[in-house]
């Protein structure tokens, strides 16, 4: 699989000074990490599920979790399990589909040797487990878990962590709580992929919710956990782990929640679809304001709940060429003693040692969503990846 797959080869190299790179769910954690970009969460009781996954991974979508949590109530967990298992199989049987990264978030820990045992031959389709609520007490039995089920089945088995606890939340307990997560996910760094951040909790627990024009950043008491997670465990110093950035509640809004009376003039028509334009330029101008925060902030990837999500968080992921002429230039051997040099577009200064890290992170970035060409930018990225 890779990044903007679906296209056409001629178009990817039309848009794109370095494409992304291949690269498959046996990759090296540290490309994984990076590559899993807008990762689409679907409810595990959908029963076509299989089908739903072969279609968005067509669409441009390299990772999906199957969840058995917060999106299904407590009475269908049973079946969202058995579901899962018959799908499994289902996609097990169709050979070359091209499938996304699969992994399957949990409630309790014993689900996760049970549903590896289920699912039989089919766990190879499965990259690992989300893990709710995660801090160190709860977590650990998780951690636990998926090491065992690793060893069971025989097959590496990631574990995503999804942080958004009360006590993550609350002042007087949050730096305990990330230390001990800290510790927690040190011990099992070899299959932590990525840690998730869990916001729609972290409102829940004020009765929040941001409007479709803010962010997760607009909203002061989520802006400064999102600020001490990364401060305490996505340090570029090599003890960091990767953090995703929170879902975006938002999408297109369907046809019936305008009136059937203002269908019924053409006049009156006209302005109902001028109005719904404009409303869903507005969320998405959230959206997209919110994934460039998420950058800033030292966020790759973001937790998805929509499939209209999933390529402008691939398209404002890929590396302009101005950031990796930069980048290029902070790490040329012959840079390796320091020094300060302007950029190769002379629009800024580029300080070796402080901006190495970047750089490094930047490159990384580039290797798994590519490079855009010097002319092309996040428009022409987006509407080259919008299916037909």
């Amino acid at each position: 699989m890779r990044h903007f797959g679906h296209l056409a080869p001629e178009v990817r190299q039309r848009l794109f000074h370095q494409e992304p790179c291949e690269f498959t769910a046996d990759s090296p954690a540290r490309l994984l990490s990076a590559a899993l970009g807008a990762t689409l969460y679907s409810p595990a009781t959908r029963p076509r599920l299989a089908d739903d996954i072969v279609k968005q991974a067509r669409r441009g979508v390299v990772s999906m979790v199957l969840c058995l949590e917060d999106s299904i109530g407590d009475a269908d967990v049973a079946a969202g399990e058995a579901n899962l298992v018959s799908q499994f199989a289902d996609l097990a049987a169709r050979p070359g589909a091209g499938l996304p990264l699969l992994f399957i978030r949990v409630r309790v820990p014993g689900q996760i040797p049970d549903l590896v045992r289920r699912l039989g031959p089919a766990v190879r389709l499965l990259s690992g487990f989300v893990l709710p609520k995660f801090t160190a007490e709860r977590g650990l039995p998780f951690l636990e878990a998926v090491e065992a089920a690793e060893a069971e089945c025989g097959r590496r088995l990631f574990a995503m962590p999804v942080l958004e606890s009360p006590e993550l939340l609350y002042r007087e307990s949050r730096v305990e709580t990330l230390e001990g997560i800290f510790r927690a996910v040190d011990k099992h760094r070899e299959r932590v992929l990525a840690l998730r951040l869990g916001v729609t909790d972290f409102c829940s627990s004020y009765g929040l919710r941001r409007a479709p024009d803010m962010t997760a950043y607009d909203v002061q008491v989520v802006a400064s956990v999102i600020a001490d997670v990364v401060n305490m465990l996505a340090r570029a110093d090599g003890t960091g782990f990767t953090v995703t950035g929170p879902v975006w509640e938002y999408f297109r809004m369907p046809e019936r929640m305008f009136k059937p009376q203002l269908r019924q003039s053409p006049f009156l028509q006209v302005q109902a679809v001028e109005l719904r334009e404009r409303l869903i330029e507005h969320a998405m101008d959230g959206l997209l304001r919110e994934i460039s925060l998420d950058h800033a902030n030292g966020l790759l990837g973001k937790t998805c709940i929509h499939p209209s999500h999933v390529l402008p968080v691939h398209a404002l992921s890929v590396v302009s060429h101005e950031e990796f002429s930069d980048a290029a230039d902070i790490l040329r051997p012959e840079r390796g003693g320091g020094g300060v040099l302007r950029s190769a577009y002379t629009n800024k200064m580029n300080e070796v040692k402080p901006h190495r890290a970047w750089a490094e992170r930047t490159l990384q970035r580039a290797e798994v969503f590519g490079v855009a060409r010097e002319d092309v930018g996040f428009v022409e990225l987006l509407a080259a990846a919008i299916p037909s």
